[in-house]
């Protein structure tokens, strides 16, 4: 890579992390950071942390290993905040960092082309990741990272077990989407995450969407849903990845600490509970009879929201949507807003019936 090119990729992109008492596990992702392919103490990667209700030293660690030489490849922007009340959450913080990096993008010229990324604190990444996701965004508009747990080598081999087969339960999810109706903008292989952990999107995307809701949880998946209503192709690239903490005290309710907690709760005895195979083909077909509908003539395209079952005036609700990815997610939000909950069933069942649909399906083609 030339100097100029490594220059240009600099000036084009920011990672965005929000932080709480991270002292421990931050350092180890800047490091990553600072280890990133193509980046120099020439033409440095561009890092905000937002370092929020911190009582555990976090940015005097930071600061002390920036002061050491070791983050020499980062331009990095340290803000500390306060936040207080309904607003003391990660999705403010999120959002706070996010804005700070678009803003820095935008003050230097590069709002235009500039891409924001963002992951979690107590994340460790490949030398290849950003790269990675720049690699992926010229034929789409959001990356999502696969997760992989960081259990270090000391998981209970029971529970690298069921990693797999709840993996393996998501993955027969994307192949009755591929038999049934196939996304061209996020071909197979592809993974199925895409959480603040690993998300990249330009500048330009994220002002049209007006920046990231600040939820105290679940704010990365909603940003995705406002990026897709806009008409954003999401890709699940398997390129992308990173290594996400296996821990289960987390500084969220409902995220990846959550859901460690939930698994180990079913070593000892719980069902993991999960939707069964026919959810999934009624959801798939679902979106596949919107986006045929997208393609009809406005008269044709009413009629066929009728029977799918949207009335007229939530037809024209859906707006003047720039292609069918933006119409069947604005669609679809309504109808999965009056179905029925998810019928579900124990892992070994769902596997099974997933594997046996797929048989099925190919089977009949």
């Amino acid at each position: 890579m030339t100097t100029g090119t490594a220059t240009a990729i600099a000036r084009l992109c920011v990672v965005c992390i929000p932080a709480r008492n991270e002292a421990e596990r931050l350092p180890r992702l800047l490091a990553s950071l600072a280890g990133q392919e193509g980046f120099s103490a020439r033409a440095p990667l561009r890092v905000v942390v937002l370092a929020n209700n911190c009582t555990d030293g976090t940015a005097a660690a930071v600061r002390a290993l920036d002061a050491s030489g070791a983050l020499a490849t980062l331009a990095l922007r340290m803000i500390e905040a306060e936040l207080v009340g309904a607003d003391a959450h990660v999705g403010t913080a999120r959002r706070m960092a996010l804005d700070a990096g678009a803003d820095w993008l935008e003050a230097d010229g590069g709002g235009m082309d500039g891409i924001l990324l963002t992951t979690d604190a107590d994340a460790r990444l490949p030398a290849d990741w950003v790269a990675a996701n720049l690699r992926a965004l010229h034929a789409s508009d959001v990356v999502g990272g696969r997760l992989v747990i960081d259990d270090d080598g000391t998981a209970d081999p029971r529970l690298t077990e069921l990693h797999a087969r709840i993996e393996r339960y998501w993955s027969g999810v994307r192949r009755l989407e591929d038999i049934l109706d196939p996304p061209p903008h996020d071909p197979a292989p592809r993974h199925g995450d895409h959480t603040g952990a690993s998300l990249a999107f330009p500048v330009t995307f994220y002002r049209q969407v007006g920046g990231l809701p600040p939820l105290p949880c679940g704010e990365d998946n909603a940003l995705v849903g406002l990026l897709r209503e806009g008409g954003a192709r999401l890709r699940h690239c398997p390129d992308v990845r990173v290594m996400v903490s296996s821990r289960h005290q987390g500084r969220v309710s409902g995220g990846m600490a959550t859901e460690m907690v939930r698994r180990a709760r079913v070593l000892e005895g719980e069902a993991y509970l999960l939707p069964e195979a026919s959810h999934w083909q009624a959801l798939i077909l679902r979106r596949a009879a919107l986006r045929r509908a997208f393609h009809l003539p406005l008269p044709a395209r009413a009629e066929a929201c009728t029977r799918l079952g949207l009335g007229a005036d939530e037809h024209a609700a859906l707006g003047d949507c720039p292609n069918a990815i933006a119409f069947v997610e604005r669609a679809d939000r309504i109808l999965e807003s009056r179905s029925a909950p998810a019928r579900e069933c124990p892992l070994d069942r769902a596997l099974a019936d997933l594997d046996a649909l797929a048989l099925s399906l190919r089977a009949a083609a």
